[in-house]
């Protein structure tokens, strides 16, 4: 998004609560997008414990296999040296523990940076709208309007 310096004190109260509401919209949509950054760090160490948990010990056990999100059917370890793992877009590659950990902490890691640099985007804009409901409120104060110049 490109964003534009705009002097509040030029514009009008109509003009005023367009860029508030633009700015409220953009804080929702970035709130939701790190809401599901969260929603996958979680998952990425999620899997990463899951790959830890697998011990030689374990080989044999019966679990439950993931066909969906919602379908499970039932299977046994066979294999707890490798583990396939979703890189992405509907490709699955088979890795030792070791490179699936390293493929689980670097998304981890990756998602965490983003997230970082969300949440200051998230500040800066909620920053802005109280800086422009500040403005708002100046000119409902003043009347509304400036005499014409």
């Amino acid at each position: 998004m490109a964003e534009q310096q705009v002097n509040l004190a030029d514009l009008n109260l109509e003009q005023l609560q367009e860029v508030k509401k633009q700015l409220d919209q953009e804080i929702e949509h970035l709130t939701s997008s790190y809401s599901q950054l969260k929603s996958a760090q979680a998952k990425f160490k999620s899997c990463a414990s899951d790959v830890e948990e697998l011990k030689p010990s374990s080989k044999g056990k019966q679990i439950l296999v993931p066909l969906t999100s919602s379908l499970y059917v039932p299977g046994r370890l066979a294999d707890v040296e490798n583990v396939i793992v979703d890189v992405g877009t509907g490709y699955y590659v088979k890795k030792n523990k070791k490179e699936a950990l390293a493929h689980y902490n670097g998304k981890t890691t990756f998602v965490q940076g983003n997230l970082e640099t969300l949440q200051k985007t998230i500040e800066r804009k909620q920053e802005n709208a109280q800086i422009v409901v500040q403005v708002l409120q100046m000119k409902v104060q003043e009347g509304g309007a400036r005499p014409a110049q």
